[in-house]
């Protein structure tokens, strides 16, 4: 059976995924749409094809041959939006933490490397398939080179599939007839000229009437329109120009060998890493489990269900006066209770699963007991937990997830795998990351250590991150922010979820809807002022509406746009009514 090389255009692919994936972003403000569609469209074709080989060209920022031919080669393509030319660096940095060879060669665009790379291979008896977003690469066609052309629309990719008999079936030309086609039209994305007033159904009728474009110019008195006669005639040297301009070079010189491309193991911990500080969680799940960063592994995890180690444990906390805590469930009920996570100290973890004389009620009591020493205790996600603290007050209490939310609002949300990947730089699995990998019939022992693992990173990820968050709110004025209002209002949330609300509909209706016409008359006065709608709600659009348009001073640009944050607004509030 014939072996498989896979060959992507990198540049090419980065771009429709750029276009086809809606804007993302991590917590750092690095935009990572295209980067993310780029990965899902590779990881399609390398299920698709189970390749052999695999390599990635990229076009280098520099003039090439065909620049030197004709100096306003692609002279008419835009220049690349910022946000889609910071993911370009990070689409090689990700290929080479997989152990992808990428490949670029100063004066060679992607496309002849990508030619020269399939046709050696089909030499070597391989099937080849090649992906691409340009169909210059149809030129390449053959019975045993595929071109691979996808299409992303809302995140969902679907791909187009080319051999020679297909190139045929679609343009009535061979894939060699192909140059010679877009010789004639010319093409308007790379500013090749091709033949004046001979656009693409004159081109495919004269190279089906006539086969080449030699012949063309042998047959020239037989075309009947005398503007396309007269203009063919007048502007042979042109079509020439176009025709070189427009052919690939399948036998370019590259230090590329086959053992530099042959396909390794993908998911390695480096790359790991990398998913994990660009936020695809949805890709994690392809990782193993030894994948993930060896440093991770912490011996001083102790998992028991014995009464005198738990004694043990809540004595370490209560001298120790700063602890973290979380209460672990297996379904979010109090019935579901699952397992204490207690942190004295950063070397020193217990898990205490109830069992025997350890059980629930004794755990929650000594925690509850705990909490009413005045011990400092952290945990993630306090609301739920409240149940089993038997606390009055806040005061001692510190939520990392709140502590997170606030130095960063406008993530969709945290888990304690961001916490641990932002605050420490740590790479953790989440609980169903590592439960999900072994079914209910695996051995106990093995799921038991799965959870230890995930319990003692959460609880050592809280440990660790508190003084940090504490230090960072501070640092932002937000600590009084924090201590008088977030954290009390978990508190009250949390009753109120325990008791019920008794509400009068009607009049909360009629103060809601006073706030709707109030939130309408503000924003019609917005957009009065701006000159125009736009969504007031979007800090970019925000940001060039006050610092473009309307020349506002104190514009910080940053990856993202203009800082709308608000100590920048509130300088400029006392003077200016709109903002």
């Amino acid at each position: 059976m014939s072996k498989k090389m896979v060959l992507i255009d990198g540049h090419s692919i980065l771009n429709r995924a750029f276009y086809g994936v809606p804007d993302l972003s991590n917590a750092q403000g690095l935009h990572t749409n295209a980067v993310y569609g780029f990965l899902n469209i590779m990881f399609k074709i390398l299920e698709e094809e189970k390749p052999e080989f695999l390599a990635v060209a990229f076009d280098v920022h520099a003039p090439t041959f065909r620049h030197e031919l004709y100096k306003e080669y692609k002279g008419t393509r835009k220049p690349m939006p910022e946000e889609l030319r910071e993911q370009v660096p990070v689409i090689k940095e990700v290929l080479q933490a997989m152990g992808i060879c990428t490949v670029e060669k100063a004066g060679l665009e992607a496309d002849d490397i990508l030619g020269t790379l399939a046709k050696r291979g089909e030499k070597e008896g391989m099937e080849v398939a090649l992906v691409s977003g340009d169909r210059d690469l149809l030129q390449i066609a053959s019975d045993h080179i595929k071109i691979r052309i996808p299409k992303t629309k809302g995140g969902k990719t679907e791909i187009e599939d080319y051999y020679a008999s297909d190139v045929e079936d679609a343009y009535q030309v061979t894939p060699e007839q192909f140059i010679e086609l877009k010789a004639l039209m010319g093409d308007s994305s790379d500013n090749i000229p091709g033949v004046p007033k001979v656009g693409p159904k004159t081109a495919t009728d004269l190279m089906v009437q006539y086969g080449s474009l030699e012949n063309i110019y042998t047959h020239l008195d037989e075309i009947s329109k005398k503007s396309i006669r007269e203009s063919l005639a007048e502007n042979k040297e042109l079509a020439d120009l176009s025709k070189v301009l427009a052919t690939i070079h399948t036998d370019c010189e590259l230090d590329v060998t086959w053992d530099m491309v042959s396909m390794q193991a993908l998911f390695t911990p480096e790359a790991y890493t990398l998913f994990k500080q660009l936020e695809f969680k949805n890709l994690l799940g392809r990782f193993e489990e030894e994948a993930v960063t060896k440093n991770n592994q912490k011996d001083f995890f102790f998992m028991t269900s014995d009464l005198q180690e738990a004694e043990a444990a809540f004595e370490e906390a209560g001298k120790a006066e700063r602890a973290a805590f979380l209460v672990l469930e297996d379904s979010g009920r109090e019935e579901d209770f699952a397992a204490l996570a207690l942190a004295a100290a950063s070397d020193k973890i217990w898990i205490l699963r109830p069992q025997g004389f350890l059980t629930k009620e004794y755990l929650t009591d000594k925690l509850a007991a705990l909490a009413q020493r005045g011990a400092e205790l952290s945990t993630f996600q306090i609301k739920p937990q409240y149940a089993y603290l038997k606390q009055d007050g806040t005061e001692q209490f510190f939520d990392v997830l709140i502590a997170a939310y606030l130095l960063n609002p406008l993530k969709n949300d945290y888990s304690i795998e961001d916490i641990a990947n932002e605050q420490l730089g740590l790479m953790i699995q989440s609980r169903q990351q590592l439960l999900e990998k072994l079914p209910l019939a695996k051995a106990a022992g093995e799921r038991e250590e799965a959870f230890r693992e995930y319990a003692g990173f959460a609880v050592y990820t809280i440990f660790m991150a508190q003084p940090l968050l504490w230090g960072k709110l501070q640092e932002t004025q937000m600590d009084k922010l924090f201590c008088e209002i977030e954290m009390p209002l978990t508190k009250v949330l949390h009753e109120m979820e325990t008791e019920g609300v008794e509400v009068r509909p009607e009049e909360l209706k009629a103060y809601g809807d006073a706030l709707v016409d109030r939130i309408t008359e503000l924003e019609d006065s917005i957009h009065r002022q701006a000159g125009e709608d736009f969504n007031i709600n979007s800090p970019k659009q925000l940001g060039e509406i006050l610092f473009e348009k309307m020349k506002l001073p104190g514009g910080k640009k940053t990856k993202t746009g203009y800082s709308t944050a608000a100590d920048v607004l509130d300088k400029l509030a006392p003077d200016y009514p709109v903002v």
